[in-house]
């Protein structure tokens, strides 16, 4: 059962029990009708108020960092909702047996009584869930975090999770796989094929003898074809 379905129940059955006593007591001291119904409701807000103080302490010992707790205020919405329509239907259907039980039509306690019903839930739960982590951070009394962290149980509830940039830097920073397709290894082949090797010319020696002989020919035979 979800978390926030669980605390709805409890509460709407707790509306309904606290209805009964008002219905009850009223009729029996009706000149202290309007204390009666205060201190009913002020002892259900309490009941909300400590559930609330409950989670937020739970939460802050598990989760030191504030950016990164669950996301109670979904939790106890949700369970506002539930507490307010499933107890108006059910005085509903108890006023048409018990009379004593004070309760309108059907459209006015699924609308208007649970929506103040609903109001009470989520007021009072956030309010006790930031009083137990407001007194977990001023105490410090954090749990020891175990090695890779502990998976959280908010999926049905944080609806406005965002992606970790831790998680998306893991995503970007993940070594590229190898390519094994038939075209990646023929470009590897193509790459590391061994090259052919040119040997280069042997070097010419030219004696300078040899240069100077055709130089003494060539003036010799000038004279030669002056004197023709």
């Amino acid at each position: 059962m979800s978390n926030w379905m669980l605390r709805g129940l409890v509460y709407a059955a707790a509306m309904v029990v606290v209805r009964l006593f008002q219905g009850a007591l009223i009729n029996a001291f009706q000149t202290q009708a309007a204390l009666i119904s205060i201190v009913l409701l002020i002892l259900f807000i309490i009941g909300v108020v400590a559930w609330g103080v409950i989670d937020g302490r739970a939460d802050a010992r598990v989760q030191p960092d504030p950016d990164r707790r669950a996301d109670l205020a979904m939790v106890w919405l949700l369970a506002g909702l539930v507490a307010g329509i499933v107890s108006g239907a059910v005085a509903w259907l108890i006023s048409l047996l018990y009379k004593g039980l004070y309760a309108g039509g059907l459209i006015n306690e699924i609308t208007t009584f649970a929506a103040f019903t609903a109001l009470l839930v989520f007021l009072g739960g956030i309010g006790g869930a930031t009083l137990g982590r407001w007194l977990v951070d001023r105490k410090g009394e954090y749990e020891p975090q175990p090695r890779g962290g502990a998976a959280e149980d908010r999926v049905d509830t944080d609806v406005f999770a965002a992606v970790r940039p831790e998680d998306t830097a893991t995503q970007g920073g993940a070594m590229p796989q190898e390519q094994t397709s038939s075209v990646a290894t023929a470009e590897r082949e193509a790459t590391t094929a061994p090259q052919p090797t040119y040997s280069e010319s042997p070097t010419e020696e030219i004696k300078l003898s040899d240069v100077q002989r055709p130089a003494e020919e060539a003036e010799q035979t000038k004279p030669d074809e002056e004197q023709r």
